[in-house]
């Protein structure tokens, strides 16, 4: 059977593995750079593992093609950890080598994923004897010994059994929603876990890491994204850690850690409860956030956030807080400093970059800035998104002794926006996003980007008519620009505002999973598709629209916000 393999043409031999080939071909590069992870075939995510023509298919010389193959045509993609899906297949090899050391050396302890902290990832260990000293040469150990990591279907019931035997109810109670019979799990001698996505070959392919003791566990350093074989530098991030850490308490508290318990909720109908007590928990966030900003006699809000995460209602809701307090608040978009469409020079592929900082009239923005803080009024611009043009009108803005404005844009908080000789005490910075405490189980963490794409995705259906595969083909691209734009600078946030609610998986399943299912295998996102499948088929959808309030930040997304009308 003829294969092409990163446009490379070879015959691929009954039962002979990608792996095999690919060394073959001596396309197994010792570089974690150019090494392969993975596989991308009609779509669809393999392991190296994966066996193109089986013993089994050839009888009586009569070839039988496996479906992936058949609809590839027999080409074959390899995926690197420059890839963003092959870095997900790194991370998730990461994890499950992690689990595997953890569970040799303290099998009988508890351990849970936690938040990803800058290029670090924090997995709390309940054990007063943890070391990171002893795990970091546990994992080296396990990385020297290139052990295969090898995929195997049980039957569901099988599955869950053992789980249960071993303690580990937070799979069990997570398997026992899942529709289909079989269960897929990766297994190292008699350690099985799963973590929703293909793994590299063995756990030799994890060479790029480093291990840091923390308070409670331990951080993991992955690689650096632009130098993989390079390990990332541990950035602090006091504020973004604290903020993840009060959210996985309110979890505790709730007691809806897991996706298993969303369910239970939403089964004997205390998902109501829950979305109330959310709601308020948010509403009383907003309330301290304007008691801070009048404490401070601030005048000016920058309010970022990375796409999707609220940052409209957000800023809206402040300002109702705000008017509690007597003030005037005004809401001003950084949209409305675009520089003309055809005044952006194009970038090297000949598209315009429309997230990069030059986009924006950042002296205009200054000037504008500086002289309403002075009190003086200024002509408020408004961009043409049809003609691609800024306009003024003629509306004349100007500040009173209790007016505050509230800046809402993707850029708000980096510095260049903020005039020199600006009293910093009268500008106050604020971060919006949906840090989902949630985990699907104890090992596997629901990624706030994932979050972010599903109420993106159902937001723009429903209010934009945009299809899903619009938002998917958009979704790399706004993800470069918030790591280059927003990221770098939301520690410098002077608070951290986490938009998640723990119920809104409930939610948006309803509205987003006829969507997913309608994509067929043969369309270029369906690989994205398949990845948010994986998630919400553990998920039971709830109707309980009637219970969120107007003002909420879920109902920028599923319709029905006050501030749209």
């Amino acid at each position: 059977m003829e294969l092409r393999i990163d446009g490379r043409c070879v015959i691929a031999k009954p039962g002979q593995s990608l792996l095999e080939i690919i060394r073959q071909l001596g396309l197994d590069d010792p570089m974690l750079s150019c090494r392969p992870l993975a596989a991308k075939i009609a779509g669809e995510i393999f392991n190296l593992n994966y066996v193109p023509l089986r013993e089994k298919d050839v009888q009586q010389d009569r070839l039988s093609i496996r479906r992936a193959m058949a609809a590839s045509g027999g080409e074959v993609t390899l995926l690197r950890y420059i890839d963003p899906t092959g870095k997900d297949v790194y991370s998730r090899t990461a994890q499950f080598v992690l689990f595997l050391a953890l569970q040799r050396l303290y099998p009988n302890v508890r351990s849970k994923m936690g938040c990803t902290v800058g290029k670090a990832l924090y997995i709390e260990v309940c054990s007063t004897d943890f070391s990171a000293a002893a795990l970091k040469a546990e994992v080296k150990k396990l990385v020297e010994e290139d052990i295969p990591l090898l995929r195997r279907r049980v039957p569901i019931a099988e599955a869950i059994a053992r789980y249960k035997s071993q303690g580990q109810m937070d799979k069990a109670g997570l398997l026992s929603c899942r529709a289909q019979d079989y269960f897929d799990e990766y297994y190292c001698g008699d350690f099985s876990d799963y973590y929703y996505g293909e793994l590299a070959p063995s756990t030799g392919f994890l060479q790029v890491w480093d291990i840091l003791p923390a308070d409670g566990g331990f951080f993991f350093l992955y690689p650096e994204d632009a130098y993989p074989d390079m390990v990332a530098q541990y950035e602090e991030m006091p504020r973004f850690l604290s903020v993840s850490t009060e959210g996985e308490r309110w979890c505790e508290l709730m007691e809806c850690e897991t996706v298993a318990d969303l369910n239970e909720l939403t089964r004997n109908g205390k998902i109501r409860e829950l979305i109330r007590v959310n709601e308020a928990l948010h509403e009383k966030r907003f309330s301290q956030v304007a008691d801070i900003v009048c404490q401070r006699g601030s005048k000016a809000v920058m309010l970022a956030g990375p796409s999707s995460s609220g940052k409209t209602t957000s800023g809206n809701r402040l300002a109702t807080q705000l008017r509690v307090h007597g003030k005037k608040p005004i809401l001003l978009s950084l949209d409305d400093y675009y520089i003309d469409r055809d005044k952006i020079a194009p970038g090297p592929d000949g598209k315009l970059d429309l997230e990069h900082i030059n986009t924006i009239d950042t002296a205009l923005f200054r000037e504008h800035l500086e002289l309403l803080l002075s009190g003086i009024a200024i002509e408020r611009p408004v961009f043409n998104f049809k003609t691609g043009k800024r306009e003024f009108h003629k509306e004349m803005l100007q500040l009173t002794e209790h007016s505050v404005i509230i800046v809402e844009g993707l850029h708000a908080l980096n510095p260049i926006l903020l005039p020199e000789r600006l009293d910093k005490h009268l500008v106050f910075r604020l971060y919006v996003s949906p840090l989902l405490p949630l985990n699907l189980d104890d090992h596997n963490r629901i990624p706030t980007s994932l979050l972010r794409l599903l109420r993106r995705t159902v937001r723009d259906y429903e209010t934009r008519g945009a299809s899903v595969q619009r938002t998917m083909e958009m979704w790399d691209s706004v993800r470069r620009g918030e790591k280059r734009w927003i990221f770098p600078f939301q520690e410098n946030a002077d608070v951290i505002f986490n938009s998640s609610t723990l119920y809104e998986l409930a939610v948006l399943k309803k509205h987003i999973f006829p969507l997913l299912d309608a994509v067929p295998p043969e369309d270029s996102c369906y690989e994205q598709v398949r990845s948010l499948v994986k998630i919400l088929n553990y998920v039971v959808d709830a109707d309980v629209e009637n219970e969120i309030p107007p003002t909420s930040i879920v109902r920028e997304f599923i319709g029905g916000n006050v501030f749209y009308q």
